[in-house]
């Protein structure tokens, strides 16, 4: 249903606050007058096609997402949504995700994704570290070998992943749980290691069915209760009890097993520090040498180490880019829309050739 004039300005509205622009600042932006749009957000006046467009333009989204109703997920997030979020950039941006994923499933385009495995919740850290062994079964993974190519593992049980530069001052992750699948958006600014971590924290958030989640600092959460077992099911998901047992050896190997286990494991220093200490497998004083170790190029040449490259910005998910391309052969979408869907990282040049049509085909459209 189309919305009236109240209810559009209402969307208008929630846009706004939600791009964390002021009136002045996105009536300065649309080349309107400040009380031009506070009537129009009040329902006190309409607007113009062109007054919206140039609103959608200054709120950087598509006319259409302020006359359709936001998905559920995206409802369930403002409704649970921490209004002093420092990160609004990531809230609009896992919004777009889910709006994307969503309009592409409409479209039957082969974008069918499983249901969440919804594991019962770990409520102590044992139920945590056996929710993670669980989840690397489900994903795939042996009980000790490293989590590779995990933003893949996890289209399999359903959760598509997007690494996206959003700046050193935006929030590390986050993830909607949809009605089919769900989605998650790394801040790919950050180190492999913290993008990594970021995304087992928000496979956790999928694999208890959780609806929305923003993890400002995954890295640096200490809270309690939720966030402190989600944290520690994510050091389990990367670093399995059993492979940290049979590979560390400390004393005067502290340094040399850290760099290998590090880079075997993919996994920051303060990751592997952490880990360490919570199974009691490292005394304090190796803890905090690991802390304070820095892979060395010298060491990357000694022991032959893999630069790991996983979740390296901008990264959409494979089965997501080719339900685009389905979308864009069987005429579905412009190709400015498949750009738009592939969000902005590709040009018009490296979308495939569409087939010509023979000159007689125009009848089968007019006859």
């Amino acid at each position: 249903m189309t919305p009236d004039t109240e209810e559009l300005g209402q969307r208008i509205a929630a846009a706004r606050r939600d791009a964390g622009l002021t009136q002045a600042e996105c009536a300065a932006r649309a080349g309107l007058h400040r009380s031009a749009l506070a009537k129009i957000e009040t329902g006190g006046r309409g607007v113009g096609a062109t007054e919206l467009a140039n609103i959608a333009n200054a709120l950087d989204t598509r006319i259409e997402w302020l006359f359709n109703e936001a998905p559920a997920a995206v409802i369930s997030r403002r409704r649970g949504r921490d209004t002093d979020a420092p990160s609004p950039s990531i809230d609009r941006m896992v919004e777009r995700a889910v709006r994307e994923t969503e309009f592409l499933q409409r479209l039957g385009v082969g974008l069918e994704l499983p249901s969440s495995p919804d594991l019962d919740f770990p409520t102590t850290n044992e139920e945590a570290e056996s929710a993670a062994a669980t989840t690397r079964r489900l994903l795939g993974y042996d009980a000790d070998e490293p989590a590779d190519n995990l933003a893949r593992a996890a289209e399999a049980l359903g959760l598509l992943t997007f690494s996206l530069r959003l700046g050193d001052e935006g929030a590390d992750g986050a993830s909607m749980l949809l009605v089919e699948g769900g989605v998650a958006l790394v801040n790919g600014t950050l180190a492999v290691g913290r993008r990594r971590l970021t995304l087992a924290h928000e496979i956790g958030h999928y694999v208890f069915a959780d609806e929305y989640s923003t993890d400002w600092e995954v890295a640096q959460t200490q809270a309690e209760g939720l966030e402190a077992r989600i944290d520690r099911f994510a050091r389990a998901l990367l670093l399995p009890r059993a492979a940290l047992r049979d590979r560390w050896h400390g004393g005067e190997d502290t340094r040399t097993d850290a760099v290998l286990i590090a880079s075997e494991y993919r996994v920051d220093m303060s990751t592997l520090a952490q880990r360490l200490a919570e199974l009691g497998v490292a005394p304090a004083a190796e803890v905090q040498q690991v802390r304070r170790t820095r892979t060395r190029q010298a060491d990357i040449v000694d022991h032959g180490l893999i630069i790991p490259v996983e979740l390296e910005p901008p990264a959409l998910p494979d089965v997501y880019s080719k339900a685009v391309l389905r979308a864009y052969r069987a005429e579905e979408i412009s190709a400015a829309r498949a750009l738009a869907l592939l969000f902005d990282t590709w040009n018009e040049e490296e979308l495939p050739d569409l087939p010509t049509l023979p000159r007689d085909a125009i009848w089968s459209f007019v006859s």
